[in-house]
């Protein structure tokens, strides 16, 4: 639990600092985004931004914002995915006002949950464990904000019966903000909820997924295809994520108290003022933006007029996809790096894991040993 006490950089987070460049290289998300998400984006997710013409900047120079929003989808993270990438475009390719997220551990702790089995992908592309510590010490990083979503794993596996409700909060990002005075920027991430739908929750399958790294798996159809087609497994429809800004939100102004005399009471209350705030929001967000998840003729207007671009809209050719980007890159790095169609289907080859997405049932056998090889100690 994060403490709250007036100290500074203790040598303790002064050590955990390599955790900024430990795996992190710059190049390599931008060249991801400019070559593989934002295609995806464009031509599949088609993603909205309502409120972000003036991106919020920091109100203590010393500590970065907090992003936080809804975790949705019973699917792969692809909201975070998408809004992280997309939020980083629209800062024309500069961190100062993007975000680095705070993911949960289990994403990297084996490399069946980092995209298409690509090895370490969620740090390369500057995302951190989020522990305790690890949160602290991002607080002393100079060149982004951070994105953090309070309900966690829970949130995007809550299940479709229980779409746009928020689940139980975190309180460490109430602690963080009042110890740092950092202002909290809530945004309301609508039709995730879409991206799998129609999934219920099971909390028998999840603790026995869980015990191979797994944080959750959804219940229903697509569930049933997964053995069959194991590129199903990070699959997701083609929902239009629409991201809306909320109310900026200032904890340390709701209570007015010494840093020392807040008491759980406190943080009690003000996590309840913040997911109420946020609830609110999401609720009004989906009513105005929620009602056409798909936007059905948009979307095969966007294929007709961008069919050359296929393979980024149909997504059984993003592994291939994905791995011959991080091929390409290792080799050439950043310079001449261009994924095409041609290039995704090179990949079969360069890596022929990849035909192994394809393979009914049997697929699952190398996918499974190669994905959990090497996982990481919790």
């Amino acid at each position: 639990m994060i403490v709250l006490t007036e100290t500074g950089l203790t040598p303790r987070i002064k050590e955990n600092q390599k955790i900024y460049d430990e795996y992190f290289d710059e190049e390599y998300p931008y060249f991801l985004v400019k070559n593989v998400l934002d295609p995806i984006d464009k031509f599949y997710f088609r993603s909205r931004f309502i409120g972000f013409e003036a991106i919020p900047q920091r109100n203590n120079p010393d500590h970065p914002l907090i992003w936080a929003s809804n975790h949705s989808g019973m699917a792969f993270p692809w909201d975070g995915i998408i809004f992280i990438s997309q939020l980083f475009k629209r800062n024309n390719h500069e961190f100062q006002n993007s975000v680095r997220a705070l993911t949960a551990p289990m994403l990297s702790y084996s490399k069946l949950m980092n995209p298409f089995l690509i090895p370490n992908f969620w740090k390369r592309c500057g995302g951190i464990d989020a522990t305790s510590l690890n949160f602290e010490t991002m607080m002393f990083y100079p060149k982004s904000n951070l994105l953090v979503y309070p309900e966690g794993v829970p949130g995007i596996g809550k299940g479709f019966d229980k779409k746009y409700q928020l689940q139980r909060f975190s309180t460490s990002f109430i602690r963080i903000s009042l110890k740092y005075r950092t202002d909290i920027i809530p945004f309301a991430t609508v039709n995730g909820e879409y991206i799998n739908p129609y999934n219920l929750k099971s909390e028998f399958l999840n603790k026995i997924v869980q015990k191979i790294g797994i944080p959750f798996l959804p219940v229903g159809f697509m569930t049933l295809m997964i053995p069959f087609q194991p590129w199903l497994f990070y699959f997701g429809f083609p929902a239009q994520l629409t991201y809306v800004m909320g109310r900026r939100i200032k904890p340390y102004e709701i209570v007015d108290k010494p840093l020392k005399k807040i008491t759980e009471q406190d943080i009690a209350y003000l996590t309840a003022v913040v997911k109420n705030q946020m609830q609110e929001e999401l609720y009004e967000a989906e009513r105005k933006y929620g009602q056409k998840p798909y936007q059905v003729k948009h979307l095969f207007n966007v294929w007709a007029k961008n069919y050359k671009k296929f393979p980024f809209f149909v997504s059984c050719f993003w592994p291939s996809l994905f791995n011959e980007f991080d091929r390409l890159y290792k080799i050439r790095k950043a310079k001449t790096v261009k994924v095409s169609f041609l290039s995704g289907i090179r990949a079969f080859f360069h890596n022929p894991m990849m035909f192994a997405f394809f393979l009914p049932i049997l697929g699952w056998i190398p996918i499974l040993i190669h994905g959990l090889r090497g996982r990481r100690r919790r």
